[in-house]
């Protein structure tokens, strides 16, 4: 087999890898502060798109774990450079929250519920009947159909709570489209995280705690993929899915020293 190639850019998932909730995973803030040392590129990856990359960091600070703005990468990020490529200057209907808002109007999309070329679900605790209805007439009415993640739920202190793959089948349910979902594991986001970083998916690295999701789309955009235990796929588990990451390690505080390596010289 050849060698693989040198390490030069990491992404890696947010939750279950860096942060359970608002607490810190041992290791990560090492993990991080190693990469910005190495002078190494990377970005944080979330399909979360409630929140914009300076709430992130906020989110994170708080945590301990300090990540600059422009190295938090969302899903509500890449569903408005998906559709800015798709349709420069076009027009959508969107249920979310300021992450997704923010992004859609940043890349110059003008929101409306007259007559979009989009609707776009994302992932909001604010979900109304009257959104999701306006959506499904909407969609009827010949507007295409996005949504920034496939997840059916998520956590939260208090237990599981309907995320927007459960809107979105709702509202499959109801007009009998299918959207396209942009985030993990859509190997899209992945693929887009490198054009950001203007990196080599075989000099990146991938870590995540989900086999279905941060795993798959690594292997899919053709990323060598690390699998930490303290997020969702237990150890017992990995076997029963039909690929395998590259490496399963305990958490990213094995990573440190391999992070903390220079980068190579252009």
């Amino acid at each position: 087999m050849d060698t693989p190639r040198p390490i030069e850019t990491w992404l890696t998932d947010m939750d279950g890898v860096l942060v359970h909730e608002e607490h810190p995973i041992d290791g990560a803030k090492e993990f991080i502060e190693a990469l910005k040392a190495s002078g190494k590129r990377f970005l944080v990856l979330t399909n979360n798109s409630i929140f914009t990359p300076r709430d992130l960091r906020a989110r994170l600070l708080n945590s301990g774990i300090d990540v600059p703005e422009d190295a938090l990468w969302t899903s509500a990020l890449a569903t408005a450079d998906f559709l800015h490529d798709q349709r420069p200057g076009g027009t959508a209907y969107v249920v979310g929250e300021a992450g997704l808002t923010t992004a859609m109007h940043d890349v110059g999309y003008v929101m409306t519920d007259r007559d979009p070329d989009y609707v776009v679900l994302g992932e909001t605790r604010t979900y109304s009947f009257e959104a999701i209805t306006r959506a499904i007439r909407l969609i009827e009415g010949g507007a295409r159909f996005i949504a920034t993640n496939p997840d059916p739920s998520g956590p939260s202190v208090h237990g599981t709570l309907p995320a927007t793959g459960s809107v979105a089948a709702l509202i499959s349910t109801a007009t009998r489209r299918q959207p396209y979902f942009v985030g993990k594991p859509n190997p899209l986001m992945m693929r887009s995280a490198l054009n950001r970083l203007e990196a080599h998916s075989e000099t990146t690295i991938m870590i995540g705690d989900r086999m279905d999701t941060d795993i798959i789309s690594g292997l899919e955009a053709g990323i060598r993929t690390f699998l930490v235990q303290t997020g969702s796929t237990r150890p017992d588990q990995v076997d029963t899915f039909p690929y395998r990451p590259t490496r399963v390690i305990e958490s990213v505080a094995d990573l440190v020293e391999l992070a903390g390596q220079d980068a190579p010289q252009a």
